[in-house]
Order: structure tokens, then sequence, then C-alpha cells
């Protein structure tokens, strides 16, 4: 069996927090439509899926400066996913549809970011092949691998690499494109403002 990590109540993120997302995706009556106002109400999916990744990258941040063990650290995005994946009662069919997209998306940064805690990448792989190897690996129905060479390429993203867009731009949908939309965002919010650093994410050992 698998080592239970003990309990650790932290602030990172909590389920107070993921609900009070899910009342404003609710609040929005999102619809797909062709207008502007489709895009406007479909910002809070992108912003909820940002504060996912950004309470992600804090938790990296404190095991980079050693203020977080790896033991530890792996505990609380354990936690964070648990939250961020659980099942969401049906609230309509289009924000049915954009919630299970943007749970898809964060299985691949949450599988990033404990590979990169992990540290299981190699350094010198190239994001390009990585990402060709996950789509011939989804195309195989081999998803376990697919998954696995997708934390990689999201490792290396968090290790200062950068998406290549030729790459991106030719996936195919599917899983694989999903996920990587994942690793897209946190590229994109490590890109911005790195505030997320300096939280102070209170985290004690119950």
């Amino acid at each position: 069996m698998p080592e239970s990590h003990e309990k650790i109540d932290h602030e990172f993120y909590t389920t107070d927090r993921w609900n009070n997302w899910l009342g404003q995706v609710k609040e929005s009556g999102f619809e797909f439509k062709e207008e502007e106002s489709s895009e406007k109400e479909g910002a809070v999916f992108v912003n909820m899926a940002d504060d996912v990744i950004l309470s992600c990258l804090k938790v990296i941040a404190k095991y980079e400066s050693n203020a977080l063990p790896a033991e530890d650290a792996m505990a609380i995005l354990d936690d964070i996913r648990e939250i961020a994946l659980t099942e969401v009662e049906p609230m309509s069919e289009d924000i049915d549809l954009m919630i299970e997209s943007l749970q898809t998306s964060l299985m691949g940064s949450f599988a990033a970011c404990e590979c990169y805690i992990g540290k299981g990448f190699d350094k010198k792989a190239k994001l390009d092949e990585l990402i060709s190897a996950a789509v011939e690996a989804e195309e195989a129905e081999d998803i376990d691998s697919a998954i696995g060479y997708v934390a990689q390429v999201g490792a290396l993203v968090l290790d200062g690499k950068t998406l290549p867009e030729s790459s991106m731009e030719e996936l195919p949908y599917g899983l694989v494109a999903e996920w990587l939309d994942g690793i897209d965002s946190i590229e994109a919010a490590m890109m911005g403002a790195d505030s997320y650093k300096e939280d102070d994410g209170k985290y004690d050992a119950v």
C-alpha cells in the first residue's frame, strides 16, 4: 500500500475557495454564444483555473526555497488536486462542459507539479519530442504513458523551458491537448507577476 501522508493544515488552497468559484460560475449563467458576452462570461473559468495554478506555484516556490520539504509539498498538492478535481454537481449543459474541460486541463498542471517536485524528468529532454510521444501514446490508447510525457513537459516548463509554439499549434484535439492547455497556463502564470513567490502560505503538520 502507498504511504499515507499526514494531513497538513495549510492556506495554499481551500474547499471554500473552490466553492466560491463554483458560485461565481453558477451566477455567470454561462452559455456558448457567438457574441462577445460569451467570452466575458467565460473569463470566470480562466480565472478559476489560474487561481488553482497560482496556488500550486506557491507550493513549488516554498519547496524551492527549502521552506517546505518535498514530502509536505506533495501532500499539499494532493490536497489541492482533491479539491479541484472533485466531481461537481450539474449546473447547465454548457457550464458542465466548461468545468469538465477545466478539470481535465488541471490534471496536466497537477501532473507537471508532482513530476517537478519528484524530479521525475530529464532536464536534457526535448519538449517537442515529449509532446509527440504523448500524442502517439494517446493514439495508442496508452493514457498512463501519455499523461507521463505531459507531466515531463510541464516539469521542464517549471524548470524554465518554453513550450514550442509549432508543436502546440499542431496538436490534434484530445486529452493530450487539454492537459497541455494546463501546462500552457502554468507557463503564462510564471511569465506574469511573480509575487506568488513571496506568499506566506502558512502550513502546519497536524
